[in-house]
């Protein structure tokens, strides 16, 4: 409101406490927290009463006319969005029965296929994964079986 960072309320405040005293500051501080609560609901209320008034002489109509008269793509591609919506909205009402209904299910059947295919395929990759990884730890064992054991550490003794 009045832009004070801390340091420079900091300073207002040693100050106040300085003029004013420890004795009296509360009430000082509590009178100017009342000031400024009622500063604020009637800001507030001014602000609503004006959007209000606003909304009743129809500036929201003329400010939505004004931005589609200065960006007619945004205001296409809203118009696209929205119908969008719409179209996607009826088809979840579709009557089965009707062809669009009907391929409505074979495209959700469709989906669904695709969903069971992919599941299929990630499990005989980790599958095969899991097999390549059991074959080269069997192949390891074997090997290390194979290889002939190594030398004992010779312990050196004090005496030499």
């Amino acid at each position: 409101m009045f832009d004070l960072g801390w340091t420079e309320m900091l300073v207002v405040g040693i100050v106040a406490l300085i003029v004013i005293g420890p004795k009296d500051l509360p009430v000082l501080f509590r009178n100017v927290g009342r000031w400024v609560g009622k500063a604020k609901g009637m800001a507030r209320e001014f602000s609503t009463a004006m959007n209000q008034a606003a909304d009743d002489a129809g500036v929201k109509d003329i400010q939505k006319t004004i931005r589609t008269a200065t960006n007619p793509v945004g205001s296409a591609m809203d118009g696209v969005k929205d119908a969008a919506r719409d179209v996607t909205s009826s088809l979840s009402n579709l009557d089965p029965d009707s062809e669009t209904g009907k391929l409505a299910a074979e495209k959700a059947e469709r989906a669904e296929n695709a969903r069971k295919i992919q599941a299929a395929t990630a499990r005989a990759q980790a599958e095969r994964k899991a097999k390549e990884a059991a074959d080269a730890l069997k192949k390891a064992e074997e090997l290390e079986a194979a290889a002939p054991p190594a030398p004992a550490p010779v312990k050196e003794t004090k005496d030499g």
